[in-house]
């Protein structure tokens, strides 16, 4: 009988790292600010799942708490940001990171 492989706290680490990578590739690489944005959320989950990790792994529970604040501020953020790339996704329908410069006052 196979036995269950149990997930040690370096599994998660290194998921969290190869989630950042591609999150950073993505920010990177990429012109399409949705996509950037995905990317960028994608770097703060990797984040947030190190932080869960670790706090779990050293018995305290600051990490977890952490991880609440950031998820309500990624939250906001999300509805922020989201708003203003999708308004300006819908007047220009080719719009690139580059094209976001016009929005300096």
């Amino acid at each position: 009988m196979l036995s269950a492989i149990q997930p040690t706290s370096t599994w998660y680490l290194v998921i969290a790292a190869v989630l950042f990578g591609i999150g950073t590739l993505g920010v990177m690489v990429r012109r399409n600010p949705l996509v950037m944005f995905m990317c960028i959320e994608l770097m703060l989950n990797a984040v947030n799942l190190t932080f869960v990790t670790l706090s779990k792994s050293m018995a305290d529970i600051n990490g977890q708490v952490a991880v609440f604040f950031v998820m309500v501020v990624a939250a906001a953020e999300v509805v922020v940001g989201l708003g203003i790339i999708v308004s300006i996704m819908r007047r220009r329908t080719g719009a690139t990171a580059d094209d976001l410069s016009a929005l300096k006052g």
